[in-house]
C-alpha cells in the first residue's frame, strides 16, 4: 500500500547547514569520474578537457605553502583561480564538473547556477560569501547569461570567493535556437566576468548538440480516472498526489532554495489537470522544480497537458528558452519513466 502525501501540505524550514549540505552532485553523477568519462575518438577537445581537469583537480588538492616554504619554496607559476568548460549539451560537461568535484579533497560545493542564485536569495549576499568562503573548491553547473541581474551577482560572488582563494569551476549553457553563434561563447562569459576574465583557463568540449534531435515525444497522459487508478495501485513507497494547480500556487510560498528538502522521501509524484504554465515569473519556478525532480529521478504520473505543452510558444522562444527546453525534457523523461513503472 502506498503511502500518500501531498507536496502542496509541505513548507520545509532549512537551515543555513542543510542548504548547504544539498550542494553536491545528483543521483545521476554520484560516482562518476574522470576514468567513467568516453571522449568521443573524433572530437580531440574532450579528451583535453579531461587532462585539464585532472590538473585542475590536483592544483585544488595541493596544500598553500606556509612558513619558510611560502617564502623561500622554490617558485612555480600561480594556478589560476577557475576552469571554465564551454561546450553544447551532451558533450559531457556535467560528468566532468562532478568528476573534478569528485576528485578534489576539502570541503567543496557543487551546484546548478540557479541554486547558487537562489542560496544567495535564501541567505543573502554577504552570508553566502562567507558561508562558500572555507570551501576550497565551488562548482557551478550550466552558468548562465539569460538574466543580466543574476549574471552580475554570480561574477561578484566569484571574484570574491576567488579573493579568498576558493578555486572556482564553471559550465556553460546553450540556446537552443542559437545556430550559427552555436554555443555560448567564452568571450561573452569573460566580458561579463571583466575581473575574472584572467583568472580562468577556458576548456572547449567540441561535439554533438543533442538538441538538433528535437524535443523527445511526450508519452499521452492519463486520464482523470487512469491516474486514480494508478494511485490506489502505487507500491513504490511514498507517492505525493497533487493538483496541478494547487501545486503552482504552493510553489510561490516556498523558496526555490527549498524544493530541494520539499521531495525529502519522495519516491513518486502524481499530479492532477495538468495545464500550460502561462506566467514567466510561474514558469521559471517550475523549472527549478523540474531540475530537482531530475536531480531525484522521481517518476511523474499526470493527467491533463503533455509537457510539451506545459510552457507557452512564446516562451518556447523567448530568452528564456533554454530553461524551458531543458525542463521539458527532463519532465518528459520522468513522465516516461511513470508511464512505464508497473
Amino acid at each position: 500500500m502506498a503511502n500518500i502525501e501531498h507536496l502542496t501540505h509541505r513548507v520545509p524550514k532549512v537551515s543555513v547547514d542543510e542548504l548547504l549540505d544539498g550542494f553536491y552532485p545528483s543521483l545521476r553523477f554520484g560516482d562518476v569520474s574522470f576514468d567513467s568519462y568516453r571522449p568521443d575518438p573524433q572530437q580531440p577537445s574532450q579528451s583535453a578537457a579531461v587532462r585539464a581537469l585532472r590538473g585542475f583537480a590536483a592544483s585544488v588538492n595541493e596544500p598553500e605553502p606556509s612558513g619558510f616554504r611560502k617564502f623561500f619554496g622554490a617558485r612555480k607559476a600561480p594556478a589560476r583561480a577557475g576552469i571554465y568548460l564551454d561546450g553544447g549539451f551532451g558533450v559531457g560537461k556535467t560528468h566532468l564538473l562532478a568528476s573534478l568535484w569528485h576528485a578534489s579533497v576539502g570541503p567543496k560545493a557543487f551546484g546548478t547556477f540557479v541554486e547558487y542564485t537562489n542560496l544567495v536569495g535564501a541567505l543573502s549576499f554577504r552570508k553566502t560569501v562567507d558561508a562558500l568562503s572555507g570551501y576550497r573548491l565551488v562548482c557551478i553547473d550550466e552558468f548562465e547569461l539569460d538574466d543580466p541581474g543574476d549574471t552580475v551577482l554570480m561574477s561578484r560572488l566569484m571574484r570574491e570567493l576567488a579573493d579568498a582563494g576558493v578555486k572556482l569551476a564553471a559550465t556553460s549553457n546553450t540556446l537552443p535556437g542559437s545556430l550559427g553563434d552555436g554555443r555560448f561563447a567564452a568571450v561573452d562569459f569573460q566580458r561579463e566576468i571583466q575581473v575574472l576574465a584572467d583568472q580562468f583557463d577556458v576548456s572547449r568540449i567540441d561535439g554533438e548538440d543533442y538538441r538538433h534531435r528535437g524535443l523527445p515525444e511526450a508519452p499521452q497522459p492519463l486520464t482523470e480516472t487512469g491516474l486514480r487508478d494508478r494511485i490506489r495501485s502505487f507500491s513504490g513507497g511514498t507517492l505525493a498526489e497533487d493538483g496541478f494547480a494547487e501545486l503552482i500556487n504552493h510553489l510561490a510560498g516556498v523558496h526555490p532554495s527549498r524544493y530541494r528538502q520539499l521531495l525529502d522521501g519522495v519516491d513518486a509524484v502524481a499530479w492532477h489537470n495538468v495545464q500550460t504554465i502561462t506566467e514567466q515569473a510561474v514558469a521559471l519556478r517550475f523549472v527549478v522544480l523540474a531540475d530537482r525532480l531530475y536531480d531525484r529521478d522521481v517518476p511523474i504520473l499526470a493527467s491533463g497537458a503533455t509537457f510539451d505543452k506545459l510552457f507557452t510558444d512564446e516562451m518556447m522562444h523567448g530568452g528564456y528558452m533554454k530553461k524551458y527546453y531543458r525542463a521539458v525534457s527532463r519532465l518528459t523523461a520522468l513522465a516516461r519513466q511513470g508511464s512505464d513503472a508497473s
